[in-house]
């Protein structure tokens, strides 16, 4: 007899906890031991707490906490529930694992061969994070506050504020810090591709399947996407099936691959990267 829906959707619930923990130990292990010994900065609300730890000594556990709480507040109406829950759970648990391996030992003082592996350090943590629906939140939330009222998209106000934070580290100390800087977010960026299987800042997902409406109602309701419709005939089955269409953002990719997999097991799944979308929810043409 198969198991309740809501035994389920427990487990599924611990399975992206369990998955947010392992992601943001990664990430906690990468910044103690590789980017804080050898003066590194780093983008987002991360990189500020790591700034002001060199600033004032501050604890960056601590800092990286109440920067994120107003930009929680700040959020509270303006992003979805569920981004906002999985971002509070990632910081916090973030906020836990900094503290924890605050003490571990430094892996290596060549700040070049530092920058590079905990690139790749952070980028698989940040990987998985992603993967269990998770969000370290800070930025992210200020980008989508941002997007909503300006002609800018959340990557275009993301890269801006990591161009803020690098300016500053190198006006405060020296230039060289948020060059190496450049290199380990550059790293951390790809190596989160390669762990979400080519993902980049959006994807468009065609789904051909028995299926449609369920499959779109969840994709508007869970995810807040627009979908698409299409009739089709397979040419060799001569059946009658709907493609279902719509264009998300990377964070959303285990979410949706979660809601067709639910809905319709057998279903044809095609997922391609997007270089630019211009529409609602994505950049407008404003901004061009």
């Amino acid at each position: 007899m198969p198991r309740p829906f809501r035994d389920y959707f427990t487990w599924q619930l611990f399975k992206h906890f369990i998955g947010i923990v392992i992601g943001a130990t990664i990430v906690s292990i990468s910044i103690n031991t590789l980017i804080i010994p050898n003066e590194i900065a780093d983008g987002g609300a991360t990189g500020i707490s790591i700034i002001l730890y060199y600033l004032f000594n501050w604890p960056v556990s601590w800092t990286v906490l109440l920067i994120n709480l107003p930009l929680f507040f700040l959020g509270l109406r303006m992003v979805g529930r569920d981004f906002l829950v999985f971002s509070v759970v990632g910081v916090g648990l973030l906020s836990a694992t900094l503290s924890l391996t605050a003490h571990l030992p430094v892996l290596t003082d060549d700040r070049l061969l530092a920058a590079i592996s905990g690139g790749v350090l952070t980028g698989i943590g940040m990987g998985i994070i992603f993967r269990s629906r998770g969000s370290l939140g800070g930025t992210d939330i200020l980008a989508v506050l941002l997007a909503r009222t300006t002609s800018f998209s959340v990557g275009q106000i993301l890269l801006g504020i990591d161009a803020l934070i690098f300016l500053g580290a190198a006006i405060l100390f020296r230039p060289e810090m948020a060059m190496y800087a450049m290199i380990y977010m550059f790293i951390a960026t790809r190596v989160v591709d390669l762990v979400q299987e080519g993902l980049s800042l959006s994807k468009s997902v065609m789904v051909v399947t028995t299926e449609p409406q369920k499959i779109s109602e969840e994709i508007m309701a869970k995810l807040e996407r627009g979908v698409t419709l299409f009739q089709a005939i397979g040419a060799f089955s001569g059946e009658n099936k709907q493609v279902v269409y719509c264009v998300i953002n990377r964070s959303e990719l285990s979410q949706i691959k979660e809601i067709v997999r639910n809905q319709d097991p057998l279903a044809f799944v095609a997922i391609s990267e997007v270089p630019e979308v211009v529409g609602e929810g994505f950049s407008t043409w404003k901004g061009h």
